[in-house]
């Protein structure tokens, strides 16, 4: 079972919101440590996988979520994006629905694989801290200078 309520809001649009909770806000501090040495991305991955995890590995070690324990499944989580576009490649292509023999409209099982692949996808990106609402649950590392570049850029530097 999941969480329960709402997600909860991130840091940044409370303080945006002007906290209308009052309560006090969390000051993120490093739990987690950094990915420090660059990773370079399995052999087995095919290319568009590869070129999604140069896009979005880099990122992931910058904010501390990225760790030599994760390195298996971020790179099932790269496949299976890989594996989605492949399968939407193929629909922008044939599209979305094919005729029987019979002259019935059908939809492609593909529409129905893409859709798993969708949701793994997801899924995976909540685990990776990749959505808005799975970020806010996080203590995100403060930059060595001890704000984030929100709060840089709230104070006009």
């Amino acid at each position: 079972m999941g969480r329960r309520g709402p997600n909860p809001k991130p840091e940044w649009m409370k303080v945006l919101a002007g906290n209308p909770g009052k309560r006090p806000l969390k000051k993120t501090a490093s739990k987690v440590k950094r990915q420090q040495r660059e990773v370079a991305s399995p052999q087995w991955l095919d290319q568009e996988a590869k070129t999604h995890w140069n896009g979005v590995a880099p990122a992931l070690r910058k904010a501390g979520l990225l760790t030599e324990l994760d390195l298996s499944l971020f790179a099932v989580y790269c496949q299976t994006y890989s594996d989605w576009v492949r399968v939407e490649k193929l629909l922008k292509d044939a599209g979305p629905v094919y005729i029987t023999p019979s002259g019935q409209a059908r939809p492609r099982p593909e529409v129905a694989i893409s859709q798993q692949y969708l949701n793994a996808i997801l899924e995976f990106a909540k685990d990776f801290a990749m959505t808005p609402a799975s970020r806010a649950c996080l203590s995100l590392p403060l930059s060595p200078e001890g704000k984030s570049d929100f709060d840089r850029w709230l104070d006009g530097g």
